[in-house]
């Protein structure tokens, strides 16, 4: 009697709960007993055998939804029956169908005989039965059917990555082409603004060649800005959100870090000077401003550069600046105020009286610094393009 046979013969009966798993066997009553992992005459859709352990528990859990059956194989770590050999399967081994093209017999293993009443073991065949487990690998090897070995998959026949290596060294050459760009700072920053170009300040991307004329400077008399790379002030006082240190994260990534937390990653460090570069959108025209914040430092000619202030709220921070009152400042210089959006609008005052635009971003959700930084950028080159043209 083979597998298939003696589970659909129990079926019929009405005794498959007599079909009792024991060790690596299932027992069917006293009659047959079957490794649970051998191979049955049922071929599934997908071509292969199933096992009797698959069969068993199939007929068990017949009555479950697919789905549900398919979550209790899963679970027990059994290999299920597909959805299309369900309803055939189940016909079968009740009897409603009579034989099926599914099914393929081979010659009975004589190891699947009925158990009938043995006679007692004699001590040869105790060897012979510890020899037959010992071959249990063997028989498993023998209808093994390697599918790949380790030369065809490297070989990956009919597949070209060609492509795949051109996009990443691309990748590779537009990285180091931003990294060295960035290393230039201030030198490579000196490009002439584009007073005639509506697009902007800035230099292209492929790096014309710097024009070694020398060209006029711009003073204070006019309003145009000077010669050479624009610049940002930032207050030197830790109490303003923007400062020297986290100025650049934010105006190049968007991202606002708290000018402490930026000190001792820095280790202390002071920059003198700071490069940034609009880096948030995607425009072919890459815009440079240097960030100071020592006002002091600042030589007449670089005042006619300076086209953007980062303001404190306070009076003294414009102590000193070559200019006669805040009219005078905020119709040369746009300015910035950076604030917390729950914070009292008591603190900004002073700054409600100037010609400043308030920018708010909140203490927690960093997500929402990139819109306000994209702010700043959008009114800073609105600014400057007004400037240049007039």
């Amino acid at each position: 009697m083979d597998p298939l046979s003696a589970l659909r013969e129990f079926t019929m009966r009405g005794e498959v709960d007599k079909i009792v798993r024991v060790n690596g066997e299932f027992r069917f009553g006293e009659e047959y007993t079957f490794p649970c992992w051998v191979e049955t005459a049922y071929r599934s859709t997908k071509g292969n055998r199933y096992t009797l352990e698959t069969l068993v528990h199939y007929i068990k859990n017949h009555h479950l939804k697919h789905t549900e059956y398919i979550q209790n194989t899963f679970a027990v770590g059994i290999p299920s029956v597909t959805l299309p050999d369900r309803k055939p399967l189940l016909q079968y081994l009740q009897g409603t169908l009579s034989s099926t093209d599914s099914i393929e017999y081979r010659p009975e293993d004589p190891s699947f005989a009925p158990k009938s009443n043995p006679p007692p073991h004699s001590q040869a065949e105790d060897q012979l039965e510890k020899s037959d487990e010992l071959d249990l690998m063997s028989v498993i090897r023998s209808v093994e059917r390697p599918l790949k070995d380790r030369q065809s998959l490297l070989e990956c026949k009919n597949r070209d990555f060609y492509s795949v290596l051109v996009a990443a060294t691309k990748r590779e050459e537009e990285r180091q082409r931003m990294e060295s760009h960035q290393r230039k700072d201030g030198l490579v920053a000196k490009s002439r603004l584009m007073g005639s170009d509506d697009r902007g300040l800035g230099f292209p991307d492929d790096m014309g060649a710097y024009d070694p004329t020398p060209k006029p400077k711009m003073h204070l008399k006019g309003t145009k800005i000077g010669e050479g790379v624009p610049i940002i002030l930032v207050p030197s006082a830790f109490q303003t959100l923007i400062t020297i240190y986290n100025v650049k994260e934010f105006l190049e990534d968007g991202v606002y870090i708290p000018t402490d937390v930026k000190v001792k990653q820095m280790k202390g460090t002071r920059p003198d000077c700071v490069t940034v570069q609009k880096k948030l959108s995607r425009d072919r025209v890459v815009t440079a401003y240097e960030v100071r914040d020592k006002p002091s430092s600042l030589k007449p000619d670089d005042w006619d550069r300076v086209v953007a202030v980062f303001v404190l709220g306070k009076e003294w921070q414009f102590k000193e600046w070559p200019f006669k009152d805040h009219v005078e400042i905020f119709n040369k210089i746009i300015g910035f105020y950076m604030r917390f959006e729950d914070d009292s609008l008591e603190s900004a005052k002073n700054v409600k009286q100037w010609n400043v635009k308030i920018i708010s971003i909140s203490k927690n959700k960093r997500h929402q610094d990139r819109a306000a930084a994209l702010e700043v950028w959008d009114r800073l080159e609105e600014f400057v393009r007004s400037r240049s043209h007039s």
